[in-house]
């Protein structure tokens, strides 16, 4: 690999080994080891979405299709790419299940590791670091389908026998790349929702102890609770966590909110650059008063196919980046390559993937089955009632972590809606054989996906790269 140089914290800066301040511009791998639905285009949580697939196409075709999409999704044109528009780290999401079988826990599965040191390797060899995040963990750590919630309770923080599983996997994580300075660092839990906070600090002081056991260098990028979002918990500490980066996630509310206007109103309230530097100002206030270094993890906007203008939304990114630099942040953006929604890379409409799955995307977005980038405006009259029936049945109903609404929408969009749309999508894969499976899968290849120029362009110039 490449010779990238440690990095460790130093007071409230990133540094090289030279004392040299590095400042993490990156992107996050998003769909990759850990797949999404509004990434990749199934509906509901990539668990349930493999087994229906495996169901209708057999186990031949099923190999065949994952072989060549987990070299597809990533590949060396990609990490040259994610390399000239100047970002030097890639966060990387994985799930668990790519590491141990539910059926046998505590028993590692080699592909797994096998498959991050490829991405790591090429990654390293563009010089661009990597950060690896767990992003879905046993149990489930958060609500949401990107954890592989099934349901919509995150069994993580209320059963020990999970959390001795995330705790083994970052063991041999760590043991794996003690010796590797191309690695970043670790990002032990992605958005985690502990709904008393009291376990989450806990969690982390015996994750910490369980590491440095293991591997005293490597930086941890400790994601604050409810998504990213509250450090409040961690006031109860005396002092941070030695080599540690309190790391918040920043969406701003216009950028992916399905009524969203910049500057503007969005859902009731006016937003500017502003207001977006006053959020995060909110948002980082803990690594401010500890003289932490900054890392926000995930950011970004989405940029829907069926709204063509997105000048302002590119306006949100544009003043986010010039507020992050103007306090020295880090930052990932949200995520690197998907269908069409979000990425900097997208495959293209016109793909013979994307042209067998579409009666499924009209269909998920009419029911507004996919949090991130739905909308509920076709199934309003379904949500109205039940609403108003919580609240006046139970006034003082107000679920962790977003209120009666969004719980509303979460169990009844993206669980009782998104769960048999998951079995549409796999019926129109009926008949594909192993040659044909793979071929779909080649439609995530850089050579074959359309890369968002106005959003390259963004990031060059904030960047400083030129031609």
């Amino acid at each position: 690999m490449t010779n990238l140089p440690w990095l460790k914290v130093d007071g409230d800066r990133l540094v090289d080994e030279s004392g040299r301040t590095v400042v993490l511009a990156g992107v996050g791998l998003g769909g990759w080891m850990n797949m999404e639905n509004f990434i990749s285009g199934f509906p509901f949580i990539e668990s349930r979405m493999r087994r229906e697939l495996l169901a209708v196409i057999g186990r031949e075709a099923y190999d065949a299709y994952f072989e060549a999409f987990y070299t597809d999704f990533f590949d060396a044109a990609d990490a040259a790419h994610v390399a000239s528009l100047g970002l030097n780290s890639v966060r990387i999401p994985i799930s668990y299940k790519h590491f141990e079988d539910d059926d046998r826990p505590f028993e590692l599965k080699e592909q797994g590791f096998a498959r991050l040191d490829r991405v790591i390797r090429l990654l390293a060899d563009a010089g661009v670091y990597s950060i690896i995040d767990l992003h879905a963990l046993p149990g489930s750590q958060n609500h949401h389908w990107h954890s592989d919630n099934p349901a919509h309770q995150p069994a993580f923080w209320t059963h020990r026998h999970f959390q001795d599983r995330a705790v083994h996997l970052w063991e041999a994580l760590a043991d794996r790349y003690k010796d590797e300075p191309a690695v970043a660092g670790y990002n032990p839990v992605n958005e985690p929702a502990d709904e008393d906070g009291v376990r989450l600090l806990h969690f982390y002081e015996r994750l910490e102890k369980a590491v440095r056991a293991v591997d005293a260098r490597h930086v941890l990028f400790l994601d604050g609770n409810t998504y990213s979002t509250d450090f409040s918990v961690f006031s109860a500490t005396p002092e941070p966590l030695p080599n540690a980066v309190y790391t918040a996630h920043d969406y701003a509310l216009p950028g992916i909110a399905a009524d969203g206007r910049y500057p503007g109103v969005t859902r009731g309230k006016h937003f500017d650059r502003g207001v977006l530097e006053e959020t995060f100002l909110r948002r980082t206030e803990y690594m401010r008063e500890t003289g932490t270094p900054i890392w926000v993890g995930e950011f970004g906007p989405v940029y829907p196919p069926d709204q063509g203008d997105h000048s302002w939304r590119y306006q949100i990114l544009a003043d986010q980046l010039d507020i992050y630099a103007e306090h020295g942040a880090s930052w990932a953006l949200w995520t690197y390559k998907d269908v069409g929604l979000q990425g900097l890379v997208h495959v293209r409409p016109e793909s013979a993937y994307l042209q067998r799955i579409a009666p499924v995307l009209e269909h998920k977005k009419r029911l507004g089955a996919d949090s991130w980038g739905g909308s509920d405006a076709e199934v309003r009259h379904l949500l109205e009632p039940i609403e108003k029936l919580l609240a006046t049945e139970f006034p003082d109903y107000d679920p962790y972590p977003w209120g009666a609404a969004r719980h509303t929408a979460t169990v009844v969009r993206n669980v009782l809606l998104a769960e048999p749309l998951t079995q549409a999508w796999a019926a129109r894969f009926e008949g594909v054989d192993a040659a044909e499976a793979a071929e779909l899968a080649h439609d995530f290849r850089f050579d074959r996906s359309t890369e968002r120029t106005q959003l390259s362009t963004l990031l060059r110039g904030h960047l400083g790269v030129t031609d």
